[in-house]
């Protein structure tokens, strides 16, 4: 297999081919064995609901996913609750960044950076975790690539009014997925910075950029008066600091390496060799690598041109600044999460394919027909070393748990008349995603339903009233965190339940499903009798 010549020379292939391949690696293995982990439960409860209910539960928890959680109830409104319909955006969203990284790097370094870019994005294993995620993540990274690209049409002299514009939507969408998306404009503005941009348009990106950060500010503001909901981030520690320093090496190094790509040698193997007979270049690949009209039309420049920035100029900001931004904030208040600023993997995306067109150009000054086999030999080569990682990732035990397989069991174990409990209450997610699997039960803790009070997880009766509760039970089912998932830490209530249980119930069935406990308990003595 080697890459087609007439593939570097059409700029809609080199987009179309890294879109198929993320969407391919997508669709493998989608659905986890039917699987859904914990933050997927949050997703899938809440797109269930009522525009209205989720409108006011927004004023209490979760706003930073807003638009998010509107988008999904719109899916689950129109093709009904799935693992796909829950995953299969987040597919697309990948998709659709790696076409505008490899876009990206073609422009700026030719047609070999930018299909190695592309391909390398859906290769890489954190993209490819959230690449099948129910969450938002994928689509700031979809997003944050498209706001890149219009960035570098700009810098390449395409900066008309529409192209900024496009710019302050993407970056204000992807704000209102996740406000520290905005992360990004930092990242574009060392770009700008590194390439000498004009003053020009160093003052349209400003107004730009200032526009779409005061169309997220309000969210961001509102957000923090719910900085509780990511209590459960650890403090930053130096271990923490392990990954971001691999990869900042990696995007290091392909920068450094990958400096001199895209003068063409290796594009040209297939077109820049041909010369008619007096001599001069094929007319085609002169327009390519000028970026004037061919014969046939208008065709995008293979390779970069005057006033364009490096590829380290877009990849290495990209890459870095999220990173050390995201860290400089865990300073203040712990938020280090890898997730949160998945869209870095873009620029490490782009200084691989800067790698791999160095490869090709060393290959090519030898042998060009040997050079069209580099890159597809380093795709096959990576897909082989990265495939036990990727089926680890496709399987349920890449997740901390399983809402729907602690259900099932639910629903086998069941009684009916059966009082349930959950602990913490946090694990009510099981009975919100797959409540028929509860049907004939009663949640005997629940004062009032997550609807009802504009909550994930709802309200709970006073310790009092849920010991009432548990001893007028004979039977009960317990659903809660196996033993190496489960925190230590428990509120008053969540003491209560555990008591009781202790002291009045004796346990006749335990079973760890993916992460959660599913256990039934039965009374000692009569009800009433505690």
């Amino acid at each position: 297999m080697t890459c087609d010549p007439r593939v570097l020379r059409r700029p809609l292939l080199v987009g179309l081919i890294p879109a198929v391949w993320t969407v391919l690696l997508g669709l493998w293995g989608l659905s986890r064995q039917n699987s859904v982990w914990r933050d997927e439960a949050a997703t899938w409860q809440v797109a269930r609901r009522s525009t209205g209910d989720i409108v006011r539960m927004l004023e209490h928890v979760d706003v930073v996913h807003s638009l998010y959680y509107l988008c999904m109830h719109g899916l689950f409104a129109g093709f009904g609750p799935s693992t796909t319909v829950l995953r299969l955006p987040s597919v697309l969203a990948v998709a659709a960044a790696a076409t505008c990284v490899a876009l990206i790097g073609h422009r700026l370094a030719g047609a070999y950076v930018g299909l190695g870019a592309g391909l390398a994005l859906g290769l890489l294993p954190a993209v490819q975790f959230y690449l099948q995620e129910g969450r938002p993540y994928a689509l700031v990274a979809a997003g944050s690539a498209a706001s890149t690209l219009l960035l570098v049409n700009a810098l390449r002299g395409r900066g008309r009014k529409r192209t900024w514009a496009a710019y302050a939507c993407a970056v204000l969408v992807c704000g209102w997925l996740n406000w520290l998306a905005l992360l990004i404009l930092p990242a574009h503005l060392i770009t700008l910075l590194w390439s000498r941009a004009p003053r020009g348009v160093r003052v349209r990106w400003a107004v730009a950029a200032g526009a779409a950060t005061a169309g997220v500010l309000p969210l961001a503001l509102f957000s923090l008066g719910q900085s509780g909901q990511v209590s459960w981030v650890p403090p930053l520690t130096w271990h923490m600091m392990i990954g971001p320093a691999i990869l900042l090496a990696i995007g290091g190094l392909g920068g450094l390496l990958g400096r001199r790509t895209g003068t063409g040698t290796a594009e040209r193997a297939g077109a820049a060799g041909r010369t008619d007979r007096t001599g001069r270049a094929d007319r085609t690949d002169r327009a390519d690598r000028a970026g004037r009209p061919g014969p046939a039309g208008t065709v995008e420049p293979a390779g970069p041109v005057a006033g364009s920035p490096s590829v380290a100029a877009v990849g290495l900001p990209l890459l870095a600044v999220p990173q050390l931004g995201l860290i400089a904030l865990s300073l203040v208040k712990p938020l280090f999460v890898d997730r949160y600023i998945l869209f870095s993997l873009l620029g490490l995306a782009l200084l691989i394919g800067a790698l791999i067109g160095r490869a090709v150009d060393e290959v090519a000054r030898r042998s060009r027909p040997a050079a069209r086999c580099v890159l597809p030999v380093l795709v096959a080569v990576a897909l082989v070393a990265l495939l036990p990682q990727s089926l680890a990732k496709r399987s349920p035990a890449s997740r901390v748990d399983d809402v729907l397989a602690a259900a099932e069991r639910t629903r086998q174990l069941k009684h009916d008349g059966d009082g349930v409990l959950f602990i913490p209450a946090a694990r009510r997610d099981t009975w919100l995603v797959t409540p028929d699997a509860f049907t004939g039960t009663r949640d005997i803790a629940l004062a009032e339903s997550p609807d009802e009070s504009g909550t994930l997880k709802g309200v709970e009766a006073s310790p009092a009233r849920v010991r009432t509760a548990m001893l007028a039970q004979r039977r009960i089912l317990l659903v809660t965190d196996a033993a190496g998932v489960a925190r230590p830490t428990r509120g008053r209530r969540d003491r209560t339940k555990a008591e009781v249980l202790a002291s009045h119930f004796t346990l006749v069935s335990d079973e760890r499903i993916r992460g959660r406990r599913v256990a039934v308990y039965e009374r000692l003595a009569p009800a009433g009798g505690g």
